[in-house]
């Protein structure tokens, strides 16, 4: 699993930074002048449960090496927008896996896993040799097969995912998603993320 941040809301009036435009968005509602650090006030904002304002800021990730059963959960949050790797117009000849930790940790396992895997994409070259398309070649690829997306979320929504994906009951590989998107937005955006991160990272180094 690869996922980088590639894009964050930029305020043009200021300096620059999402925080100050949640800043900004926040002292519309108060009718307050700029006073002191922008950071601590959207976060005293985020505290006391104000966080519509953080709805103006959005974050933009590539994800890469997930698997499609980790992407069907991603893409149940809705407000978001993904561009996703289409098995429809790629050729998944040579498609990758994602190993569940489960089966890599038991050779046993490991053993059927990689037989069943063969298998399945030797029948889907087989289908496309005989000039089945991809669009229908596909239906024989498992949910174990990785993929890459594009995903841009507001702070708000990034909130909630986190909420619901970083807790210990979620399923490993999306847990681990969130995790380190967690983990990357914190460092450019504290003021919002800094309840979840010690919540679910842990306490930040000083």
């Amino acid at each position: 699993m690869q996922v980088e941040l590639i894009a964050l809301t930029r305020y043009l009036k200021g300096g620059g930074t999402p925080v100050e435009l949640l800043e900004f968005a926040g002292r519309v509602c108060y009718r307050s002048a700029p006073r002191g650090d922008a950071g601590d006030f959207v976060m005293k904002r985020v505290r006391e449960g104000h966080e519509s304002i953080i709805e103006h800021a959005s974050a933009t990730f590539y994800i890469t090496g997930i698997s499609r059963a980790c992407s069907h959960q991603l893409v149940r949050h809705r407000l978001a927008s993904y561009s996703q790797e289409s098995q429809r117009y790629v050729d998944m000849s040579d498609a990758e896996f994602v190993v569940p930790p489960a089966v890599a940790g038991d050779p046993a396992a490991m053993e059927i896993w990689n037989e069943f895997m063969e298998q399945a994409r030797e029948a889907y070259r087989k289908l496309r040799e005989r000039g089945v398309r991809k669009e229908d070649s596909r239906f024989l690829l498992p949910n174990a097969a990785a993929t890459r997306i594009v995903v841009t979320m507001n702070f708000r929504e990034l909130r909630h995912f986190f909420r619901v994906r970083c807790r210990q009951d979620a399923q490993w590989e999306i847990r681990e998603l969130a995790k380190e998107m967690l983990r990357q937005i914190y460092a450019v955006a504290p003021a919002v993320f800094a309840d979840l991160y010690e919540e679910f990272i842990g306490a930040p180094a000083q």
